[in-house]
């Protein structure tokens, strides 16, 4: 059962369908049961997932970062995707040792703001859902000679699942093909 929108537009869409089929409840009894309760939970928690998920990826906390993933998570695709906890926590601490030799250098490192914009989200079941959105990586200013700039953009697909109770993302890509 794929579901994506809110509980209210489902059930005007029900309402609308019996109303256009003359056929009073029939609409509504073949429309799925659908918990809207347990559904505006999970979508407030993987909100706060994906707000962990940047926090975690500004502050360059490999652990934090490492803790938004399935035991078995990936970041990117193909040859190039980061998988499982110790890959994930690397690939912060790589980002952490280059602002590092830069700060070395004498080189002012902006402040990174990872955003992401019109995000939707599809249950597939209660335990699966997929989380489409758009994104900017944007670097803050430094003083007046090094102004805010967005640095990339792109769009996402996240595959999540809920383990033990808690969404997480098993899979980013941030370059989806389509």
């Amino acid at each position: 059962m794929k579901r994506t929108g809110t509980g209210l537009a489902a059930l005007l869409a029900t309402v609308l369908m019996t109303a256009l089929t003359g056929v009073p409840g029939t609409a509504l009894a073949a429309a799925p049961k659908v918990d809207f309760a347990r559904e505006a939970r999970d979508r407030v928690e993987i909100e706060d997932l994906m707000w962990r998920y940047c926090r975690a990826l500004d502050s360059l906390n490999a652990e934090a970062y490492a803790a938004t993933y399935t035991a078995d998570g990936q970041f990117g695709t193909g040859e190039r995707a980061e998988k499982g906890p110790e890959a994930l926590k690397k690939m912060i601490e790589g980002v952490k040792h280059g602002q590092a030799e830069r700060a070395a250098k004498g080189e002012k490192n902006p402040p990174m703001f990872h955003v992401i914009l019109n995000h939707a989200i599809t249950f597939h079941d209660a335990d699966h859902a997929t989380y489409n959105a758009y994104w900017m990586t944007v670097f803050g200013a430094v003083g007046q000679e090094v102004p805010v700039r967005a640095a990339a953009a792109g769009r996402s697909v996240d595959e999540l699942v809920r383990v033990n109770g808690h969404w997480l993302i098993q899979k980013r890509d941030v370059a989806p093909k389509d």
